[in-house]
């Protein structure tokens, strides 16, 4: 099979300014639930997108552990290229991809990290063997072996027991939003794009995009 030859009509909705929401936050927060209610595999994964000091962009997938106004929330490892290249530039882009809706949501905006209370409580909650991990594993760094992680986890589950603490170099990011773009697929290519652009008094402009 040719893989230029591969195509899919989009029909099963469409996205009109009369029926999406003026605030973007709520367009979200409609269009996670109805992807988290109609079962789509991992609604809550995104790809983040950052970029380094060396101009070169890279992404990878992560998943939403919160949502407000305030903005959109992740944790990982602050060590990580990730975490390095916001250090660097604290502007990021993040996509949530949902198939089974034919429905994409971009969101772009600065980052800073969460409070350490937040990344307390959050990994307070994980599972035990999560947070082994996120002591066992020097993310991004090169590693002889799988050997080495499995040996990490088992030294610091004995130090830990069933109480390790949060690293130092773990805890979660906030992306505040500046710039919303909601997709819906529709048939002839003939996309719904509506685009939604933060104004100085805090606003959102909304905006229909070609697609």
């Amino acid at each position: 099979m040719n893989i230029a030859d591969l195509r899919k009509s989009y029909e099963k909705a469409e996205l009109s300014e009369s029926a999406s929401h003026a605030d973007p936050l709520q367009q979200f927060g409609q269009w996670l639930d109805e992807a988290i209610k109609g079962e789509v595999p991992e609604p809550n994964a995104m790809t983040l997108a950052t970029v380094g000091a060396d101009l070169r962009p890279s992404t990878r997938v992560v998943l939403i552990k919160g949502y407000d106004a305030n903005g959109i929330v992740w944790y990982t490892n602050y060590h990580s290229r990730k975490g390095q290249q916001l250090a660097g530039n604290p502007y990021a882009a993040l996509q949530f991809h949902w198939v089974e809706l034919e429905r994409v949501v971009r969101i772009e905006g600065l980052v800073e990290k969460v409070s350490d209370e937040e990344s307390d409580a959050y990994f307070k909650s994980r599972p035990l063997d999560s947070r082994i991990g996120a002591w066992a594993s020097p993310q991004s760094e090169v590693i002889d072996s799988r050997a080495v992680l499995v040996t990490n986890a088992a030294r610091y589950g004995a130090q830990f027991l069933l109480h390790p603490p949060r690293p130092p170099h773990w805890g979660g990011y906030r992306l505040v939003p500046d710039r919303w773009e909601f997709w819906q697929g529709r048939k002839s290519r003939l996309h719904d794009r509506l685009r939604y652009l933060r104004q100085e008094d805090g606003a959102w402009l909304r905006e229909r995009l070609a697609p």
